[in-house]
């Protein structure tokens, strides 16, 4: 790893230093507590009893048999919600129980709750349901003329553009400049992605413990504290503070726990039997429980000068948002903001639908929106390089975003984005000489496969650029609260409610702590609706420059008390909100005010492949990134989030994707659905590169995202380069890939 500082870095205490992980001893040996490991006296198991079709009408239940059954203390439909029947992370059009019809395979339709999570799961199967099945909508490419999934559902009730077409989440259009101007040279593609999973290991699950005066204690594994709570108690018929949610171990998310799953749930069989009740799903359900990328549908054309500048990005984005909303109108805005990569291109007509079909939900993962433009706006560099016989990193040097410049939604780049020296950094890295055969085969596509030694292999390299933005945008009060208590024995504590996913969110916030408090005795208390305000959602890169500012203005003022002359202890709060963001004109897309999105961060990677041409087998050789992160607050952190970030952009790239047919998943299983192991994750060269922020607590940026934004992208380039093939879909798969001889005539 190198490091490169701007000369305005701010010194302050531990914060820049590699710091190991406050959790990471426990969760080697096995001894942190996630979410499935909750316990309580006497507590019930509940099961979700879902969905085998993708779309039909409920025309009756019947859980008798169910509730006959021993230890089982009850069956609860839609009838039994005695509060709102509908929740949802942007507005509510999901309900929690099936209403007349269900949606997606796997839409839950009932809970049981009994003595023994096998007695559970039995009497799940014993409430009869009948179904009607219909006609389900599963090609994207027709929803927009199918009957509506939601019929009544406005489609202006959100500052949105007024699309009348049936099952239209969300469209952005983006005019920019003379969307009729040409460049002397022209490129046009179509691209495809397919559906990635978040793939974390811990399942959803947790326990929700009513407190005997009608109140509840959730416990479980998110990324929103306050969010969950906001759609769990109107669908109780609680007032929210007695809703407490609190934050138990997390099993990895990324983007996967941000909406609700079984929270109301088991709060709802709590509530009835009086009695503590813990939830498990197990892998299938997971998989069928949350969200998951959007696969998308891409037409791009790029014209430029025969000189190599830019002149005009058009492209059309159809992306799948499955049977709810979740996130879908979010993710739309990025994949049209972003389609014209961090490049200054002064015409753009850029038009992005998110649709509802009956596949499975989409929502938040990993750099959403951004990741599928990002692999056609980057393959389409490359074909425009080969139209213009230039090289590609020059051609991208030779169009690089930079402070000043506007972006196709009107916004003027402020700040730091240093994309010129992002990609002369990632450009000058030299990867490795190719290895002489023979070769140890897990040193050759195939790995502990052994179904080669490297007769057909082909070398390929391939270069790529992506950006994203850093926090909530569009006029969303995006803010993060902090509660700091200095203690009469000198000790502090501190309270925040951002969700620790892994990432190391909560080092970063004792980093700031111990920093600003200029003493090690700070501990973090647990995260909780119940002690301290909303952090907002650890997702969106936004959530160490959130906290950062946070836990520092708590710490400043809980010493200015302090020094005042405060007896006892010192307990404040204090809430930090980022510079205000303005949202998009639903006419034109062009931003409303001074900016739409807070800040920008940017990635650059070169990759080199093999490929073997025979099977159709690939193995990534070498990674070599150049990131922009403001300010790094733990460098080893930073260094870890990117190549986390890479090894999903790997599994976008070759291998992740949720097989449906009619709407049903095939593939719900660590089995079918494959994802990257060590033996898959190259070596990666990391070059950090520190450009602080003017606008943000000590100059930082978010940094889990642009990795895995670029990183797909970028390996599918190099494939093409080893192929000489057009690989216009990701995952690539090996038929796509072996070179079969013709058969004679």
């Amino acid at each position: 790893m190198t490091t490169v500082s701007s000369p305005s870095a701010l010194e302050l205490g531990q914060i820049g230093e590699p710091l190991p992980r406050s959790d990471g001893a426990a969760k080697v040996r096995g001894a942190f507590a996630y979410s499935s490991d909750l316990q309580a006296p006497g507590m019930l198991y509940g099961h979700t009893l879902r969905s085998p079709h993708a779309h039909a009408r409920v025309v009756g239940i019947d859980p008798a048999e169910a509730l006959a059954m021993s230890g089982v203390h009850a069956v609860l439909t839609h009838a039994d919600v005695p509060g709102a029947k509908h929740f949802g992370l942007e507005f509510a059009d999901q309900p929690v129980l099936a209403i007349e019809r269900v949606r997606y395979y796997g839409e839950p339709v009932a809970i049981v709750a009994a003595d023994h999570p096998e007695q559970a799961r039995r009497a799940a199967e014993k409430v009869r349901v009948s179904y009607v099945p219909l006609e389900p909508v599963t090609e994207l490419e027709r929803a927009t003329t199918q009957p509506a999934l939601h019929p009544g559902r406005p489609t202006d009730g959100h500052g949105y553009r007024v699309d009348p077409r049936p099952n239209v989440i969300r469209t952005v259009v983006v005019r920019h400049g003379d969307p009729e101007a040409e460049g002397e040279v022209s490129v046009e593609g179509r691209y495809e992605t397919g559906t990635q999973d978040q793939a974390f290991l811990g399942p959803e699950s947790g326990l929700a413990i009513p407190d005997g005066v009608g109140g509840i204690d959730i416990h479980v594994a998110t990324q929103w504290l306050h969010i969950d709570r906001a759609q769990i108690a109107p669908c109780l018929a609680l007032p929210p503070e007695q809703v407490r949610v609190h934050l138990a171990g997390v099993g990895g998310a990324f983007g996967g726990r941000e909406d609700i799953s079984m929270q109301i749930h088991a709060a709802l069989l709590a509530l009835h039997t009086s009695r503590p009740v813990k939830m498990v799903y197990n892998r299938e359900e997971s998989f069928t429980g949350h969200v998951h990328r959007h696969p998308s549908r891409i037409w791009a054309r790029h014209t430029a000068t025969r000189a190599g500048r830019l002149v005009s990005v058009h492209m059309r984005i159809l992306l799948d948002g499955g049977a709810y909303a979740s996130s879908s109108s979010a993710v739309c805005s990025n994949a049209a903001a972003f389609a014209c990569g961090p490049y200054a291109v002064p015409h753009a007509l850029l038009e992005a639908s998110a649709l509802y079909t009956n596949n499975p939900p989409c929502g938040a993962m990993r750099g959403f929106g951004a990741v599928q433009t990002c692999f056609a706006a980057e393959a389409q560099m490359d074909r425009l390089a080969a139209a213009l016989g230039v090289d590609p990193v020059e051609l991208r040097l030779a169009n690089a975003l930079a402070p000043g410049d506007r972006l196709p939604t009107g916004q003027r780049i402020e700040g730091s984005l240093p994309t010129a020296e992002v990609i002369r950094r990632a450009a000058a890295l030299v990867p490795p000489a190719a290895e002489e055969l023979p070769r140890d085969p897990l040193r050759l596509p195939g790995g502990a496969g052994n179904t080669t030694r490297g007769e057909g292999i082909r070398r390929g390299t391939g270069f790529a650029v992506g950006f994203k933005n850093i926090c909530f945008s569009e006029g969303f009060d995006d803010s993060c609260a902090a509660r700091v208590r200095l203690l009469a024995d000198g000790s502090a504590e501190v309270h925040c409610a951002a969700a620790e996913l892994g990432q190391g969110v909560s080092d970063v916030i004792l980093q700031v702590a111990r920093a600003e408090l200029g003493r090690d005795d700070v501990r973090l208390a647990r995260g909780s609706t119940a002690t301290v305000g909303s952090a907002g959602s650890t997702s969106a890169s936004r959530q160490t420059w959130m906290v950062c500012g946070a836990v520092r203005d708590a710490c400043r003022a809980a010493l200015a008390e302090h020094a005042a002359g405060a007896g006892g202890e010192v307990d404040v709060e204090r809430v930090y909100r980022h510079p205000p963001t303005s949202p998009l004109d639903p006419e034109n897309g062009q931003v409303m005010g001074e900016r739409a999105h807070v800040s920008f961060a940017v990635a650059a990677m070169r990759a080199v492949v093999e490929v073997d041409i025979e099977l159709g087998l690939t193995r990534v050789v070498w990674v070599g990134i150049a990131q922009e992160v403001g300010r790094a607050i733990n460098p080893q952190a930073v260094e870890g989030q990117i190549e986390g970030g890479i090894a999903q952009g790997i599994g976008l790239a070759l291998m992740e994707e949720i097989q449906t047919r009619e709407g049903l998943i095939l593939n719900a299983s660590f089995t079918d659905y494959l994802i990257p192991t060590a033996l898959d994750m190259p070596p990666v060269e990391t070059v950090i590169i520190e450009d602080a922020e003017p606008t943000a607590p000590y100059g930082v940026k978010g940094v889990g995202e642009p990795p895995t934004v670029v990183s797909s992208a970028c390996i599918v380039a190099a494939l093409r380069d080893a192929t000489g093939r057009e690989l216009a879909r990701a995952p690539v798969r090996p038929e796509q890939i072996v070179e079969l001889e013709e058969s004679p005539r």
